[in-house]
C-alpha cells in the first residue's frame, strides 16, 4: 500500500521553492504573532486557547491542508502528467494511499508542530494547551489531507473550493453557527483536545467519541472514494 517512487515524487512536488514558501507563511505568522503577545501581555491560559484555537486551527490547519492535499496530485492531473503514473504497474489505491500519507506527513510538520511551538511561547503549556492542540491539528491534519486529496482527484478546481470550504466553513461557520459546529473537522478535533487539556480549558461542540467515529470515517471514506476516482480515471484514459 506504499510506494516509494511516488512518495518520492509527492515530497518532490509539494515541497517545491514555491510551494514551500507558501506553506511556510502561516506558521511563521502564528510563531510571530505568539512571540508578541507573549511579550506584549504576558503569559495568560485563555489567550493562548484563543490563538491556538481561533488561529491556528480553525485557519492555519485546514489552509495547510488544502495545500498539501489538493497539491500532492492535483497538479498531476491538470498537465496531464497522472497519465505517465497510472501507466506504471502500481494498483491505484496504493497511489492514493501513498499520497495520503506524505499530505500527512507534510501538514502535520507544518501545522502541529508549529501549534505546539506557538503553545509553548504562549504560556509555557499550562493546562496542556499547547500539547492538546497540537494533537488536535495533527488529527485535523489527516482528515483534511484525506478531504482535499478526494477534492484533487474530483474537480479541477479543488484549490479554489477547498479555500471556500476552509475559510468559509470551517473557520466561519464552523466557529460560530451551532448547527454547523457538528460537522466540522475543527469540532471534532477539539473534541480530542479537551480530553488532553485541564477541566475547562477546552471545549467542543462534539462528544469525543461521536468525533472520533466521524474522523475515522470521513478519513476512510474520502480516502477509498479518492481512490475509486483515480481508477476511474484510468479506464476514461485508456478509452
Amino acid at each position: 500500500m506504499y510506494n516509494h517512487t511516488v512518495a518520492r515524487l509527492t515530497y518532490r512536488a509539494l515541497l517545491g521553492r514555491r510551494r514551500a514558501l507558501i506553506l511556510c507563511v502561516l506558521p511563521v505568522l502564528l510563531l510571530v504573532i505568539a512571540a508578541a503577545i507573549r511579550g506584549m501581555t504576558g503569559a495568560d491560559d485563555q489567550t493562548a486557547a484563543d490563538v491556538l484555537g481561533g488561529f491556528a486551527l480553525a485557519t492555519m490547519v485546514p489552509l495547510i491542508g488544502v495545500i498539501a492535499g489538493t497539491g500532492a496530485i492535483g497538479p498531476e492531473i491538470d498537465d496531464g502528467s497522472v497519465v505517465y503514473l497510472l501507466a506504471k504497474p502500481v494498483k491505484r489505491p496504493t497511489i492514493i494511499f501513498t499520497k495520503l500519507l506524505v499530505a500527512i506527513g507534510v501538514s502535520v510538520v507544518f501545522s502541529a508542530v508549529p501549534t505546539l511551538l506557538a503553545g509553548f511561547v504562549l504560556n509555557g503549556n499550562s493546562q496542556q494547551i499547547a500539547v492538546a492542540y497540537a494533537v488536535a491539528a495533527a488529527v485535523a491534519s489527516i482528515a483534511y489531507s484525506a478531504i482535499f486529496l478526494l477534492l484533487g482527484t474530483v474537480t479541477r478546481h479543488a484549490v479554489v473550493v477547498g479555500l471556500v470550504y476552509a475559510l468559509v466553513w470551517e473557520a466561519l461557520f464552523g466557529s460560530v453557527v451551532d448547527g454547523a459546529r457538528t460537522l466540522s473537522v475543527q469540532q471534532w478535533a477539539l473534541a480530542l483536545a479537551q480530553k488532553i487539556g485541564a477541566d475547562g480549558a477546552i471545549t467542543s461542540e462534539v462528544g469525543l467519541p461521536l468525533a472520533l467515529i466521524l474522523l475515522i470515517g470521513v478519513t476512510v471514506v474520502a480516502t477509498w472514494y479518492a481512490g475509486q476516482k483515480l481508477r476511474s480515471l484510468t479506464v476514461a484514459g485508456d478509452d
